[in-house]
């Protein structure tokens, strides 16, 4: 018995093609976050130009979280493949278009055009990785999958920062990266089989109770992490630090996020996925109240380090979950759900964290933020443990 689905074969330049497609997801609206300093500075006479900076990084995922269920409709009735070459092109078109536009309110919307790519591509890629693969395979090529969306941020934040230490606007051009992407997508994919899937596959059971707890647990867990992009530049700024130093900080939340993706096939075939959920919200906790406690820079980062790890692998196991739950006709509106829930919580995370900043300080924001993140992790790991008696009796 074969371990992947009876689809199309993907060739390897079709599966680097994917993969190079998944650099740019998570973290794209991130790139434009080492220039969030300068930016407040250019558009300080535009009133309320603090937060709506701030909006300029995260209406992208709002854009996201709001188009994704399209996708997922279209990834479904009109095809992988045509989903992910649109998106790739608008991403290179409006992407770039933040380096030409000098007013805030028309830069707010290219983000939100970039955000309606980036929507189309996480559902295309996400969709495509559960149609070529079953099994061991398909929690390996998930785990890849989300390495490489890391990987997208450990090299073209630190870029971004160099790029911003020349202009403000500099690090726009890195989504031209797109087009190139692009190109390899017309050459090598084509669409996937569907209609012989595995019957076993087709009768599973869907739990839709289940699919929005997975919806939920991504929300949170998003909106917490991506306290790293929107306020560590400003917490970072406090003990002096450039726009190519606040750059590289902030890609070390994802450089870890790299290893625990890869890590997560294994881990897999040891704990469940409670449990694995588990421990990438106390180690996102950790994570946190290191960063809230820290004196200098480099505790900042240790930090990072620790939370980085735990979401490395908390996204292919939801992936993994949801796939295993969703009907094969309907996957690709099942998994943009989690790419909603991914994305709303990196847009609401500025709105529900800068109250608590203004209240308490940055600092402070992040130490209490592990706390409540770690306090959640414990109450989980003793319902789970309650339970586990309770189904052994």
């Amino acid at each position: 018995m074969t371990n992947r689905a009876d689809t199309s074969t993907p060739t390897r330049v079709a599966r680097g093609t994917v993969l190079a497609a998944a650099t740019l997801t998570i973290m794209a609206a991130a790139i434009i976050a080492p220039s969030l300093p300068a930016m407040r500075e250019v558009f300080s006479g535009t009133p309320g130009a603090g937060l709506l900076v701030r909006l300029a990084l995260t209406v992208t995922s709002l854009a996201i979280a709001i188009s994704a269920p399209l996708s997922g409709i279209v990834a479904d009735r009109v095809g992988r493949r045509p989903l992910l070459l649109s998106g790739l092109v608008l991403y290179a078109v409006t992407g770039t278009a933040g380096f030409f536009v000098s007013d805030l309110y028309l830069l707010l919307v290219t983000r939100a055009g970039l955000g309606l790519a980036v929507g189309g591509i996480m559902t295309a890629v996400s969709a495509l990785i559960t149609d070529w693969f079953s099994g061991p395979d398909r929690a390996s090529f998930l785990g890849l999958q989300q390495a490489f969306a890391s990987l997208g941020g450990v090299v073209f934040l630190p870029l971004a920062g160099l790029l911003a230490t020349t202009s403000w606007q500099a690090p726009f051009w890195i989504y031209s990266v797109s087009a190139i992407v692009a190109v390899f997508a017309i050459v090598s994919l084509r669409e996937p089989h569907r209609s012989g899937l595995a019957a076993t596959e087709v009768q599973r059971t869907r739990l839709p109770g289940r699919i929005i707890g997975v919806y939920v647990l991504a929300l949170v867990a998003t909106l917490v992490f991506y306290m790293a992009p929107t306020q560590l530049p400003f917490l970072l700024e406090g003990f002096g630090s450039g726009p190519a130093v606040i750059g590289a900080v902030v890609a070390g939340s994802t450089l870890t996020s790299v290893a625990g993706a890869l890590a997560f096939p294994r881990l897999r075939n040891r704990l469940s996925p409670t449990a694995i959920t588990t421990l990438s919200v106390a180690l996102l906790g950790l994570g946190w109240l290191l960063v809230g406690t820290a004196g200098t820079v480099a505790q900042v980062v240790a930090g990072l380090l620790v939370g980085g790890f735990g979401v490395g692998f908390v996204v292919p196991n939801l992936n993994l979950r949801l796939a295993e739950f969703a009907h094969p006709a309907h996957r690709g509106r099942v998994l943009s759900g989690l790419v909603t829930g991914i994305f709303l919580g990196q847009f609401l995370s500025p709105l529900v964290v800068q109250p608590l900043v203004q209240t308490i300080g940055i600092a402070d924001a992040f130490t209490w933020t592990g706390v409540a993140m770690g306090t959640g992790a414990a109450l989980a790991a003793l319902v789970s443990n309650r339970n586990n008696r309770k189904e052994a009796r």
